[in-house]
């Protein structure tokens, strides 16, 4: 089966000033169908999305990684549209529309959990990503990964997609471009910061920089990652190794990339991943922060160990 054609996605998205959504819940279909939903060959699908959206602060799932958003316009007057959305990190998608264009139905899937904002409780969703263990198993939208999406359309609604627009930089129009004398319309029953948990920390660099205001990090200094470096060279030697002709080495300072100095009991932000990622050092006395880490670093004096993935290159 052919891959979808891909459209471009026209840089007008009109005004865009979204709050709203639908149900969603954490546990997936357990048929993979639309409820109240027949598929006509008059409809259009159009798949969109990205392996994430643009950065949110919060979290909106217990993943570890920072929740994402991508605003989707539609823009096609011509016959119903049927959407399929689909992201690989947690993404909530906050929906608008022109006001000759009708939603039929939205398809929204992922790796992990995915939200819908801005569309009426009236219009059929249908939420199936791997997290929450859909009938109709997951996929995300991405123009690497577009051999996927016919096959689920076919499954889902008998048709393949008519069109694919990859989503960039948390924004995708589908359709034509949307004059920015048109307003977008969008439902007024859930918004996208309704999704954020009163009890949760802030994510990625918003939870490191709330967490420094709270007293409980600083940023770290060339003598920290230097006192790590003094402490590590006086630890007991080896004796399973061969010697070294002129000695061993020094012990090499961590890098200082993100780096932070844990001064009080605390939790580590989520999504510190990639870029994202950071150092902590944990002095003597100070309890290793919990939570996940990510693919940061955490420089532990109290055992003189270092726990993430970089430690073996230090």
């Amino acid at each position: 089966m052919t891959a979808p054609p891909v459209g471009t996605s026209p840089e007008n998205m009109g005004p865009f000033a979204f709050p709203r959504n639908t149900q969603e819940t954490s546990v997936g279909p357990a048929n993979c169908a639309f409820e109240n939903f027949t598929f006509s060959p008059k409809m259009k699908i159009f798949a969109a999305g990205a392996y994430s959206g643009r950065d949110i602060d919060f979290q909106i799932d217990q993943s570890g990684h920072q929740g994402t958003q991508i605003d989707v316009a539609v823009n096609y007057p011509g016959a119903p549209v049927v959407l399929m959305l689909g992201a690989y990190e947690p993404t909530i998608w906050n929906v608008g529309w022109s006001p000759k264009t009708r939603i039929a139905a939205v398809l929204v899937s992922g790796y992990h959990r995915q939200v819908i904002a801005g569309l009426p409780a009236a219009v059929p969703t249908l939420v199936s990503s791997h997290d929450n263990k859909g009938a109709c198993g997951f996929f995300y939208v991405s123009t690497d990964k577009l051999s996927s999406l016919n096959p689920m359309a076919q499954m889902v609604f008998g048709h393949d997609v008519d069109l694919v627009y990859p989503a960039k930089d948390g924004r995708v129009v589908i359709g034509d471009p949307i004059p920015a004398d048109i307003p977008l319309i969008t439902a007024t029953n859930r918004s996208p910061e309704s999704y954020r948990s009163p009890n949760a920390p802030l994510a990625g660099k918003a939870g490191l920089d709330e967490a420094i205001r709270n007293g409980l990090l600083r940023d770290a200094t060339r003598a920290d990652a230097l006192a790590w470096a003094a402490a590590h060279a006086r630890l007991p030697k080896n004796t399973a190794l061969p010697p070294v002709a002129g000695g061993s080495p020094p012990s090499r300072a961590p890098e200082l990339f993100n780096a932070y100095v844990v001064l009080k009991p605390m939790k580590i932000p989520a999504g510190l991943y990639g870029a994202h990622s950071a150092t902590f050092f944990v002095p003597k006395g100070v309890p290793r922060p919990t939570g996940n880490p990510g693919h940061s670093a955490i420089f532990d004096f109290n055992t003189m160990s270092c726990v993430g993935a970089v430690c073996m290159m230090q």
